[in-house]
């Protein structure tokens, strides 16, 4: 039986909207001049190349359905494609701590010698060298614990977004095109949410709406609804306040850019000749915006991945059963401080943050220059 999670839908959108793209890359000329110009960009295409593959593990993890279960009726815990792909990692756990690549765990143990005597030692792992990154506490790969967090890291850095452009748009072009009490009250809006510190509204939000519903791990059949879908899922409350917190500078820029644009010839044609305001904002206004939305998408993508682990860190973000980056933080906290060190956990985490902000910040700027005519071919 096949399960969907409400953040499932942000990555299928992903998924959906890279194909669309693909399709207008061959129908418009600007877009195909834009990705002409990004293919001559060796740092870029490297660097979507490693978003790609990012993506697609979180594809991967994002297609999950149920077993049967014995006696009728369906297992609780639904394995995605990743989970069932991986099961080499996700199965062989060990019995605590081993170092990357090792043969044996990572603490002392008493271990009885076949002449009877028993000394202390490092006992051998039950899959010595399988585990390139290590164990966790409990025995569990750390290198399927980072792959688990990549979904959490693009539904979050993407659903955000999300969140953030109709917010952002709408209010930034209706304030910056109609002007007057309407542009007053929008700013008051947005200047009065943007000074109230964003931790504090996302604290409150999570202990009202995110204390229920799927945390990760087993599904219970209170949580599904038409059988295959789980519309209340804390990751999904979670995108929803950080972008309900994070639209105020998108529709800054939105609304100066629409105060340039209202005034510009062809809008003031468009009006001479009885243009209605809603089709002029829809004709002439948005499409000469999506450039900054398409740039702000890309940049401000990598700073709500860092957002999450932060959240995580202090305990307010994803459950502690879902794979996370920023659990993965927490835990390594602890660790850093007991001897012998364990050191592992917290370095996966950062490579894999590393390997999805860096290439998002650079593919981003490449964007930002490809759709800047001033900029091209330099």
């Amino acid at each position: 039986m096949p399960v969907i999670l409400a953040t499932d839908l942000i990555v299928y959108a992903l998924a959906l909207s890279a194909a669309w793209f693909a399709v207008k890359t061959r129908r418009d000329g600007n877009v195909r001049a834009a990705w002409l110009e990004l293919r001559r960009r060796r740092l870029a295409m490297i660097s979507l190349a490693l978003i790609a593959l990012y993506a697609a593990v979180a594809l991967a993890d994002s297609i999950r359905y149920r077993d049967a279960a014995q006696g009728g009726g369906y297992s609780a815990e639904a394995l995605s494609l990743l989970d069932r792909a991986a099961s080499g990692l996700r199965t062989r756990a060990e019995k605590t701590y081993s170092a990357p690549f090792s043969g044996r765990l990572f603490s002392k143990e008493s271990v009885e010698l076949p002449d009877g005597r028993v000394v202390r030692d490092y006992p051998a792992l039950k899959y010595p060298g399988a585990h390139w990154l290590g164990t966790d506490k409990v025995g569990g790969d750390i290198l399927f614990a980072s792959l688990k967090g990549v979904r959490t890291g693009i539904v979050i850095g993407a659903g955000a977004t999300i969140v953030v452009i109709p917010f952002a748009i709408f209010f930034g072009v209706v304030a910056g095109y109609f002007g007057g009490v309407i542009d007053d009250v929008v700013q008051y809006v947005y200047t009065t949410l943007a000074s109230i510190p964003g931790v504090l509204l996302i604290v409150a939000f999570m202990l009202l709406f995110g204390g229920r519903g799927y945390q990760g791990g087993l599904i219970s059949e209170k949580d599904v609804a038409l059988a295959f879908f789980v519309p209340n899922d804390r990751l999904f409350w979670l995108c929803v306040i950080l972008g309900i917190t994070s639209w105020t500078d998108l529709c800054r820029l939105i609304r100066a850019e629409t105060l340039k644009l209202r005034e510009l010839e062809y809008v003031q044609s468009a009006r001479t000749f009885g243009a209605g305001g809603l089709r002029i904002i829809y004709r002439h206004i948005v499409p000469n915006l999506m450039h900054l939305v398409l740039i702000t998408f890309v940049i401000q993508f990598s700073g709500l991945v860092l957002a999450e682990s932060v959240l995580s860190y202090i305990g307010i973000g994803v459950g502690p059963e879902m794979g996370s980056w920023g659990n993965m933080i927490n835990t390594a906290r602890l660790e850093l401080s007991r001897e012998p060190v364990v050191w592992w956990n917290l370095l996966a985490a950062f490579i894999f943050m590393f390997g999805l902000v860096l290439p998002a910040n650079i593919f981003g700027d490449a964007v930002r220059d490809a759709l800047d005519p001033r900029l091209r071919g330099r």
